[in-house]
């Protein structure tokens, strides 16, 4: 039995000195955790888990919650570039800390969030968006209005269970679907380019930057 303690982490399972050393348990270029989470897709509830999306890659999309404003627009336009997703081998999933049956009853009532075809992933209790560092925690006696929210959170995680890119913006605004299907493309062209790297702004069919050739330039040679 483990032991209680005020200081115990439920998420990690571990003791911290203060409950608030531990505010997020993945980094770029490390294995994240696996997680069980409910889904709804195609009219139906299903459990899924992070392991067993390996082989492909992955992109998690926490947006703040559903019946929203801005968050639609957002899923819409992952929705239209949902096949050229799958075309790279990748999972798009969306995730909010709203149950699996608000997920169902916003795709059965939005025009835009019908378009989804993708896994809607629930978090009601906030364990995946924590653990991904995006979940708004109050923390003192007042309420605030978006605590419990996730924050407009982005991780492109590739087919061995990396992290691989991350981006987190404010809860106002909103991001690009395309940029992140660019950024995916470029993480996956330098897995099968070695020694080559994506400049700025580079698109697929574009010039790479031989990594030795810059090494060379940068030391004068």
């Amino acid at each position: 039995m483990k032991e209680t303690k005020s200081n115990y982490c439920e998420h990690c399972g571990e003791f911290h000195d203060t409950v608030q050393d531990y505010t997020s348990q993945v980094k770029v270029g490390e294995m994240v955790p696996d997680f069980e989470f409910e889904a709804y897709q195609h009219g139906a509830i299903s459990t899924r888990s992070l392991s067993s999306l390996r082989g492909k890659w992955v992109v998690l999309v926490f947006y703040p919650a559903d019946f929203t404003f801005v968050c639609p627009t957002e899923l819409e336009e992952f929705a239209h570039l949902y096949p050229k997703f799958r075309e790279c081998n990748a999972e798009v999933i969306s995730v909010s800390t709203d149950s699996v049956y608000v997920h169902k009853a916003w795709h059965e009532t939005s025009l835009q969030i019908k378009n989804v075809q993708y896994p809607m992933a629930a978090d009601p209790s906030g364990k995946l968006a924590y653990a991904f560092g995006v979940l708004i925690e109050g923390g003192e006696p007042e309420l605030t209005s978006d605590e419990g929210f996730a924050q407009r959170g982005t991780f492109i995680i590739d087919s061995t269970g990396t992290l691989r890119a991350m981006e987190v913006s404010d809860s106002s605004v909103g991001r690009s679907a395309a940029e992140t299907l660019r950024k995916l493309e470029a993480c996956q062209f330098v897995d099968t380019h070695k020694g080559q790297a994506c400049p700025a702004s580079w698109q697929p069919g574009h010039g790479a930057i031989e990594i030795d050739e810059g090494l060379k330039n940068h030391a004068g040679q």
